[in-house]
């Protein structure tokens, strides 16, 4: 696990109103550990969160979890908090840890979330009846390489994103081969150089996220799972002989999870992360100051503060 300790209060001061009751000291024991993962919002979201933790006099560590086992880790007090749960990559494994580890539910953000299969729109010029997932079946010749073919490819998230979308290739009997890349910047990487030239890609996105406002396109639209029937009961869904035979929830949940001792333990930070709710376009904006402006998550995660300043006074209560 790469844990980085930030130094408390170095260059953040704290700028209270005369009406504002919090802490003039935080509770002891700390630091608070801060999980993060491998996307950019998430990153730059969790050093904001940080960074406020900060200026009322906490230690802040960060700590790098697989986004699978996150949630385990946070139920043993490994780690304390996350701020950006995913339903739809994240929802088992969320779920599984609240229910048999007592990890804390903290919360739902404002955000409204999606993760799919995804294709520019100008791949509708050759392939017009799309976003149907059977009409992107029948054009998947087009979507063929080297090493897939006459299958098309599929270019998946980072394996450790918990996406593993053979599973639907399978239960739907797709004419695809369904490769995960390494990296979020790597599918961006794949997205820039098709579009460059107009060639036709399919590829895993999610909103919110800056690639929305980069270029227009489409979500394929999968069946829409119904409860956990999809993955449970076989006789739903198009393959009555498979589970998995469904998309992703195409309104899905963002949450915070964190450990069951954070509020007793650290009531006036608890009280900051229930404050902390997120919209699709504060997200996006996270992402974009990095991915597209080029800053640093530090230098991103200060800028977004500075404009979102009343905003993040709130989680603290102040007006």
């Amino acid at each position: 696990m790469k844990v980085r300790l930030l130094a408390a209060a170095a260059a953040f001061a704290i700028v209270l109103s005369p009406t504002v009751s919090i802490a003039a000291a935080p509770e002891p024991d700390g630091p608070i550990i801060i999980v993060q993962n491998n996307w950019t919002s998430q990153l730059v979201l969790s050093t904001v969160v940080g960074n406020v933790l900060q200026s009322m006099g906490y230690k802040v560590e960060y700590a790098t979890h697989d986004s699978q086992l996150q949630f385990k880790a946070i139920a043993e007090g490994k780690a304390h908090f996350q701020v950006e749960a995913w339903e739809g990559s994240m929802k088992q494994a969320f779920e599984k840890a609240r229910d048999e580890h007592g990890m804390i539910d903290a919360g739902t953000h404002n955000a409204v979330t999606r993760e799919e299969w995804w294709v520019p729109l100008y791949v509708l010029d050759k392939c017009p009846e799309l976003p149907d997932w059977k009409a992107l079946d029948k054009c998947a010749t087009m979507f063929a390489t080297k090493k897939t073919a006459p299958k098309g490819r599929f270019v998946g998230p980072p394996a450790d994103w918990g996406k593993h979308y053979t599973e639907r290739v399978n239960a739907l009997k797709m004419n695809f081969v369904a490769i995960n890349v390494d990296t979020a910047e790597a599918l961006w990487a794949e997205l820039d150089a098709a579009a460059a030239n107009k060639e036709p890609i399919v590829l895993f996105n999610w909103t919110p996220n800056y690639i929305e406002a980069k270029y227009d396109g489409l979500f394929i639209e999968f069946p829409e799972p119904e409860g956990d029937a999809c993955m449970t009961d076989a006789s739903w869904g198009p393959n009555p002989d498979a589970t998995g035979d469904c998309g992703a929830p195409r309104s899905g949940w963002l949450k915070k999870a964190a450990w069951k001792g954070l509020a007793k333990k650290w009531p006036e930070a608890w009280k900051v992360l229930q404050n902390v709710n997120f919209n699709n376009q504060q997200i996006a904006s996270a992402s974009l100051l990095v991915d597209v402006e080029g800053m640093s998550i530090e230098a991103a995660a200060a800028k977004w503060i500075a404009e979102n300043q009343d905003f993040v006074d709130s989680w603290k209560g102040q007006k």
